[in-house]
């Protein structure tokens, strides 16, 4: 059996990078999965075919997952399409870099509305439901930057940090309804964000890391099915770090 068969997955951003990988990933472990883009109409029906021919359904939404009446309705409409929802994976998300000092306030405002406020709306919407069910997982996509800072992304890392706050302190509040919630830092992952990087830049990181490597989208999608599935029944309130032993 596979590991998340019959179950309902809705993972936000997840038309490229980290969120298509664990999209694809559930599916091959037998979940239906919803997801939402922002504008992509074609790389959204490009991800619904691929993970229709693994034999399961989806449903993409064009949303703003920064829109708090968009998530909940994003959230119902899941549910009417499947019957249910199981699993929530906060990872919409995306970086505007710049030193503090020369750093906006519409630079800022906009960092912590997509990659935090975002993970709170969905959080809010999908809750009642799995306390109902006594039953949910619910894994949002921090960083090693919300760990250990980094000059040039106050604003990215202020919002992975929040979002490790947020998942400590909504596991206390749901845990005694059997509603897991996980975060996942990744380390230096190889997308659309990092290929943007020169390549002096991505050399300096390799050498930080243990492993002399940048990590994999489908590794990060593995660490996502385990705490996704039963394998990690006992684990909540958790920052899964995945840098290859960045130093």
């Amino acid at each position: 059996m596979k590991l998340l068969e019959g179950k309902v997955a809705l993972v936000t951003g997840a038309t490229r990078g980290i969120g298509r990988a664990i999209a694809l990933r559930f599916a091959e472990q037998g979940a239906n999965v919803a997801f939402t883009y922002l504008s992509s109409v074609a790389a959204a029906e490009s991800l619904v075919a691929e993970i229709e021919a693994l034999g399961v359904r989806a449903v993409g939404f064009a949303s703003n997952a920064a829109d708090f009446a968009d998530a909940h309705k994003v959230v119902e409409q899941t549910i009417a399409e499947f019957g249910v929802l199981d699993i929530l994976v906060n990872n919409a998300g995306q970086t505007k870099d710049t030193l503090m000092l020369r750093m906006s306030e519409e630079q800022w405002d906009s960092i912590i509305d997509t990659n935090l406020k975002s993970a709170f709306n969905f959080t809010h919407a999908v809750v009642p439901a799995m306390i109902r069910r006594r039953s949910g997982v619910i894994i949002n996509m921090s960083s090693v930057v919300g760990t250990n800072g980094n000059a040039g992304q106050c604003n990215y890392a202020a919002s992975k940090a929040g979002l490790i706050g947020l998942t400590q302190s909504i596991a206390k509040e749901v845990g005694s309804r059997n509603v897991r919630v996980n975060a996942i830092a990744p380390g230096f992952i190889t997308t659309d964000m990092t290929d943007k990087l020169n390549d002096a830049t991505k050399q300096a990181i390799i050498s930080s890391v243990s492993l002399g490597r940048m990590g994999a989208a489908d590794e990060i999608a593995n660490v996502a099915l385990f705490l996704a599935s039963d394998m990690s029944s006992y684990i909540t309130g958790e920052v899964i770090k995945v840098t290859g032993g960045m130093r």
